[in-house]
């Protein structure tokens, strides 16, 4: 793949690194020799999303020009994605070889149960931090970054002092299971604290930032159902009536058809128009109906 090293600053993603993260945006392997762009074309990816997610995996920073850019349901599918990799295959993974190491004990301590029931709090502990996520609670889940973090080195602490081996045969796999079991606990550590990095640096602003063009739409429409309360005010029902038809362009016999009123009835709400707005052209009243949100354009 084109492009599928990516280096900043005398640091790099290698290809593999590059291809995995991707992966999670629901690209798969086999890109041949096209660019990240023309993959994320034929995939239908917001490539900018795919490009802030890489850039910040290599410098723990978003370009500006990349922060504007982010697509809120692509890097939503992003988490979900990782969400699915950690709960459906790092941490069974990790479970079954806690398990295995377990089973060439040979020994009668409780002590490697204990473990495994101290992993499997963590992981319910990981299936929480995710829940909230689903649930779109970033505030919740940025509190528990730090207690999983400490969740996680106390296993590691444990396995390491105090997991009980055997002095047989059976002990060189035994610590080749523990230390698999160690390795993968640290590359998850890094997976799940990029994983949190990029809610709490790149998704969290992107939902604020969101929330407030929303907020701010329901302000604006807000201000136009209020000035449309101020028009009823001055203007009787009948009369915004006769605006809306003038502003759509029919003429004082028209008005007076689709109204069923004579044409002379017309003319004199359009005079108490006039008398009342001080706007007494066609074109005045038109650009009076627009403001006011009479009609919409």
């Amino acid at each position: 793949m084109r492009g599928g090293r990516v280096a900043e600053h005398g640091q790099s993603l290698t290809e593999e690194q590059v291809l995995q993260l991707m992966n999670r945006f629901g690209i798969s392997m086999g890109v041949g020799e096209k660019s990240i762009e023309e993959v994320c074309t034929e995939h239908q990816v917001d490539c900018h999303t795919v490009m802030a997610i890489i850039n910040y995996a290599l410098c723990k920073e978003l370009p500006l020009q990349l922060e504007e850019l982010i697509h809120i349901p692509t890097l939503h599918r992003y988490l979900e994605n990782a969400h699915t990799y950690f709960l459906k295959f790092q941490l069974p993974r990790i479970r079954q070889e806690l398990l295995e190491a377990i089973n060439l004990a040979h020994s009668t301590s409780q002590v490697p149960l204990m473990i495994i029931q101290f992993f499997d709090e963590y992981a319910r502990e990981i299936k929480s931090h995710i829940d909230h996520e689903m649930e779109h609670s970033y505030e919740q889940h940025a509190r528990d970054d730090e207690h999983i973090a400490n969740k996680a080195h106390e296993l590691k602490t444990l396995i390491i002092k105090y997991y009980p081996t055997n002095t047989n045969e059976d002990n060189t796999e035994q610590m080749r299971l523990l230390y698999a079991v160690l390795h993968d606990l640290r590359h998850f550590e890094n997976e799940l604290a990029l994983h949190c990095a990029i809610e709490d640096d790149i998704m969290l602003p992107a939902l604020r930032k969101e929330q407030r063009k929303q907020s701010q739409h329901a302000s604006e429409k807000e201000d136009n159902y209020s000035s449309a309360l101020k028009v009823d005010e001055v203007l009787s029902a009948r009369e915004i009536e006769v605006i809306r038809h003038v502003a759509q362009g029919l003429s004082n016999k028209e008005i007076a058809d689709v109204m069923c009123l004579s044409t002379h009835t017309v003319m004199s709400h359009r005079k108490n128009i006039a008398r009342k707005l001080d706007i007494h052209s066609t074109a005045g009243l038109t650009i009076y109906a627009v403001v006011n949100g009479i009609v919409e354009v």
